[in-house]
């Protein structure tokens, strides 16, 4: 396989530089509370040495703060401007960790064993924390009794008393956090835990309605106002499974559920930015396994970044990335194929739409590529399998190389194709977007494009399932 280097401001990096950027703890600003933050720990057990303090921010963990640790086990980390509120762990040498939250109360103590973190842990001055621990420690005894009713259910799905079990014990789980959060309504705790909670499933509905209404659902217990939530792991984990588990994994499904979520954040930048960056990076054409990439971006670059939107990079980088998806823009499933004409080993001009077949199969390759010599020989055996009965044709377009190299390739794998070379790659600059070598398109009849970014051994059933 062969990259393509085209002059664009790869997105991917653009993105972690912004997000890594946004973890430091900032002085206290007019409007903010001057925190004078003092968090006190004592772990019975642990031995001497330093304990890292690790933040959140969106789809980063880091570092920031450290502490020495006695013979004790005691530790104390100090501020005098304050933690951002968010969820931390404290990490020790040995790799024991645990959780605390941080919101505007930030003078409080923390004391436990080493063996037993959360079953011993003893909080003092914080509200937010004695609600966590009591979660905690319920949550730990909820999962061992709801996997052992799972592991009956696996050898008796249908027993109706293990089926009882399992709904109660669940009902009882809810009650539960409704009663923590009924203790303090307007706690960090409470907006992080809501959040963190799914729809319930519409078990009456047909499945299909069950998936909708439940994917529609999946953030309604987020909190979009809230920043605080952005620096803990439960927006990001959301964000995550709403895109790739509860969406069909199709450019016009993806796009539906994007717009969908970005337009419940457009006025809250931070959300917005990272929504917006994380869905363009995950489908970004050359790193997605979906069948057309490229008109996810294309959506989320023509409608998000924008200069008016996309207010954390600079106009020189939303310009590249606008390039690089009007580069896209004309090759996308479902469109009508551009026409192009480029000159054969003759020297002869041969235009696309002269080929007369049923379906059209557009290669692009490298002959130095070696995915591109890979497949070849395969496309080269689908095409003369073919017989009397021409269902497609090749056009088969040579990409940065020379006359000498081109000739030997076709010698080798194209002779039945319909060769082209332009050194100059005028005749297909913005008509047909490659990114990686080799590039197969796949035209109809109607010449719209109908497959982009697969192997040739997938011709055939792309073709079949056209026709049907």
């Amino acid at each position: 396989m062969k990259k393509l280097f085209l002059s664009f401001v790869p997105l991917s990096v653009l993105v972690l530089t912004l997000l890594s950027a946004c973890g430091a703890t900032d002085a206290a600003t007019a409007d903010e509370p001057n925190r004078d933050a003092r968090i006190e720990i004592e772990v019975a057990g642990m031995p001497a040495g330093q304990a890292l303090l690790l933040g959140f921010y969106a789809t980063q963990t880091f570092r920031i703060d450290s502490a020495d640790v006695d013979a004790n086990g005691r530790m104390v980390f100090t501020n005098p401007t304050g933690y951002d509120p968010g969820l931390y762990y404290v990490l020790f040498a040995d790799q024991t960790n645990f959780q605390f939250l941080i919101s505007e109360d930030q003078r409080f103590e923390l004391r436990t064993d080493k063996g037993s973190i959360s079953q011993s842990m003893r909080v003092e001055g914080s509200l937010e924390n004695e609600l966590l621990y009591d979660n905690l420690r319920y949550e730990e005894q909820y999962q061992q009794q709801f996997q052992t009713i799972a592991a009956q259910l696996a050898n008796s799905p249908d027993d109706a008393a293990l089926l009882a079990q399992r709904d109660a014990l669940v009902r009882e789980r809810r009650a539960h956090l409704e009663e923590l959060f009924a203790r303090a309504p307007d706690a960090f705790f409470t907006a992080y835990k809501r959040a963190g909670q799914n729809p319930d499933l519409r078990t009456e509905l047909a499945q299909e309605a069950q998936v909708w209404h439940y994917r529609n659902e999946f953030f309604d217990n987020v909190d979009f106002s809230d920043e605080r939530l952005l620096r803990t792991p439960v927006v990001f984990n959301k964000l995550k499974r709403y895109m790739t588990e509860l969406t069909v994994q199709r450019a016009d499904s993806l796009i539906a559920s994007a717009d969908a979520l970005i337009r419940q954040v457009l006025d809250q930048p931070d959300y917005f930015q990272l929504f917006v960056n994380w869905i363009a990076v995950t489908y970004e054409p050359g790193k997605s396994s979906i069948m057309d990439p490229d008109a996810v971006y294309v959506h989320l670059v023509d409608n998000y970044f924008t200069y008016e939107r996309a207010t954390w990079a600079d106009s020189a980088e939303v310009y590249a990335i606008q390039l690089r998806a009007e580069e896209m823009s004309n090759s996308l499933v479902g469109q009508q194929a551009p026409n192009i004409t480029a000159p054969d080993p003759s020297g002869q001009p041969r235009t696309l739409y002269d080929l007369e077949a049923p379906y059209l199969v557009v290669f692009m390759y490298n002959p130095s590529c070696d995915h591109c010599r890979e497949q070849a020989p395969v496309l080269n055996q689908l095409y003369r399998a073919q017989g009397s009965d021409q269902t497609f044709e090749v056009f088969a377009i040579a990409l940065d190389t020379n006359p000498e190299e081109w000739q030997r390739f076709i010698d080798q794998f194209g002779k039945p194709f319909t060769n082209v070379f332009d050194p100059s790659n005028r005749a297909i600059y913005k008509q047909y977007y490659v990114d990686n070598t080799p590039e197969v398109y796949v035209l109809n009849r109607e010449r719209k494009i109908i497959a982009k970014n697969i192997n040739v051994n997938q011709i055939p059933t792309v073709i079949e399932r056209d026709q049907n």
